[in-house]
């Protein structure tokens, strides 16, 4: 992870509070000048902090819980409570909510994505897809081949070439890698902040264009693994077919073909709630881009950006018609899946000082909302008495007068009044 600048910390879920800052948490671990070396934060020191984070605010987190279904039990006036079917370490139970966040990361909105000509014709034990545990131990001495050209792809190859892989061929599909990374204009405060406000067709526009470039791999992790001389980039080489060799794979595409021991798939994810088990029960009627907008241009179609949820303005769920289904708004999707309703708020961690916020109004907007009618009651029949003054004042001689003082220490005054102590 990259630390922004001298002047900029890196981002977190700090929320403002300077206290709460990796910057602060590395400084009091480090000092000053460590910090001021520091270019990258090492994955261990950001682990190490969330759990620093965790612990100061008493954040109460249960580690090793699955929740397998999200089932919306709708209340007769009061909104909607959730019933989520949990796998825990002593076995499966049932938790209730009113609200529920879905802050499950870059593939809480689909799934990791493996092409089906690879998994209908590779065994499964000869792939495995980045997002999983690689035994780059078995692999020594083995040639590998590798496709994609992201930062996954890169960081699997260095990796394994440091582990002692034998060779290491990247396949990328386009001619040359991308060097354009729209993220970095994204991450200024406009776009943060106020992404979401923009109209349909601008943010269609605007994620379509990120989508074209894609991300390129970050300087350090490619320069890592081009340093090795059996490290191998084949660009323009899409893979065309793979067919089974006895214990190898052969790999064809429009440049020639070869064997390989080990193939790794980096092709990135697919954004799709209906990919979601948890979200079985409700994913057909939650609205996507492809329900409520069509670019007037019909060449600037997008699928992958069709399939995306349309999001409401504080990452909740809406219905795929207008009007049903209103149990889906106490759902929200603080995921990857909000990129294009709401931009990086949610897919980055530049995003979060500007999206948390937006994500804690809807849910407090929806609870005041549900029980608005026991709130708007209460103000109603209100009447806690608050002045506590009398009139007239009570007289004890024609010039006297008596004023209360919370320390009872009289003192001379021109109307010669008198103090009394408040009981």
């Amino acid at each position: 992870m990259t630390r922004n600048s001298e002047r900029v910390p890196a981002a977190g879920p700090d929320l403002g509070v300077p206290a709460l800052t990796f910057q602060s948490f590395y400084e009091a671990k480090h000092g000053l000048e460590a910090w001021q070396k520091l270019e990258k934060i090492p994955r261990g020191e950001w682990m190490a902090y969330l759990i620093w984070y965790r612990r100061v605010l008493s954040i109460p987190v249960r580690n090793s819980w699955k929740v397998d279904l999200i089932r919306p039990l709708p209340l007769e006036s009061r909104g909607t409570m959730y019933e989520l079917y949990t796998n825990t370490p002593a076995g499966e139970t049932k938790i209730y909510a009113r609200k529920v966040v879905l802050a499950t990361g870059i593939q809480g909105g689909g799934e990791w994505h493996v092409p089906s000509f690879i998994r209908d014709s590779v065994p499964r034990h000869k792939y495995a897809h980045t997002s999983e545990y690689v035994d780059f131990e078995a692999l020594k001495g083995r040639k590998v081949a590798i496709l994609g050209g992201g930062a996954s792809a890169f960081d699997n190859a260095q990796y394994g070439l440091e582990r002692g892989v034998g060779e290491v061929h990247v396949f990328v599909r386009r001619p040359e890698l991308p060097r354009i990374n729209p993220i970095r204009h994204m991450e200024f405060t406009g776009f943060l902040r106020h992404f979401a406000d923009l109209d349909d067709a601008t943010k269609y526009a605007g994620i379509n264009f990120f989508l074209q470039f894609n991300q390129p791999p970050t300087n350090d992790t490619f320069n890592r693994a081009a340093r090795f001389p059996n490290f191998h980039l084949h660009t323009g080489s899409p893979w065309q077919s793979l067919e089974v060799v006895g214990d190898q794979i052969r790999v064809t595409t429009p440049k020639g073909s070869d064997l390989y021991d080990f193939l790794i798939v980096s092709t990135g994810l697919l954004t799709d709630t209906r990919l979601r088990p948890e979200l079985r029960e409700v994913s057909e009627q939650i609205a996507v881009w492809a329900d409520r907008y069509t670019p007037v241009d019909p060449a600037q179609r997008n699928q992958l950006i069709d399939v995306h949820p349309y999001l409401g303005p504080s990452f909740e769920y809406q219905a795929k018609v207008p009007g049903t289904a209103p149990y889906l708004s106490g759902i929200f999707a603080y995921n990857y899946s909000a990129l294009v309703s709401l931009g990086l708020s949610a897919s980055a961690l530049s995003g979060m000082k500007f999206a948390i916020s937006k994500l804690i109004m809807g849910i407090t907007r929806q609870l005041f909302m549900d029980d608005k009618e026991l709130f708007i009651g209460e103000y109603l029949s209100y009447r806690d008495e608050e002045f506590k003054g009398v009139w007239p004042l009570p007289t004890a001689g024609a010039d006297a007068c008596f004023v209360l003082a919370a320390d009872g220490v009289a003192a001379d005054t021109p109307s010669a009044a008198k103090f009394v102590t408040a009981q």
